[in-house]
């Protein structure tokens, strides 16, 4: 039942980690979007566009780990 315990605590984790990844995607492309109408020109701010390339990068790390419990789970390693 330990294992189990521990499972469920990692994969709340994640559901975490994945619900902020989310909000800092949204609000950096909603920023960024501001940013380049603001501009005018489609021009987007340095800073902002490096933002939202990381966010990209983390939720994407993100879809991959969820891919791997998914195998795992789906192979009877979990539960």
């Amino acid at each position: 039942m330990q294992k189990h315990t521990v499972w469920r605590q990692q994969e709340q984790q994640l559901l975490e980690r994945w619900a902020a990844a989310t909000e800092r995607h949204r609000v950096t492309h909603e920023a960024l979007s501001a940013s380049r109408l603001a501009q005018g020109d489609g021009a987007a701010n340095h800073e902002l566009a490096q933002k939202a390339q990381a966010a990209r990068a983390e939720i994407e790390a993100l879809r991959r780990e969820v891919a791997h419990l998914k195998r795992k789970f789906l192979s009877g390693d979990r539960y």
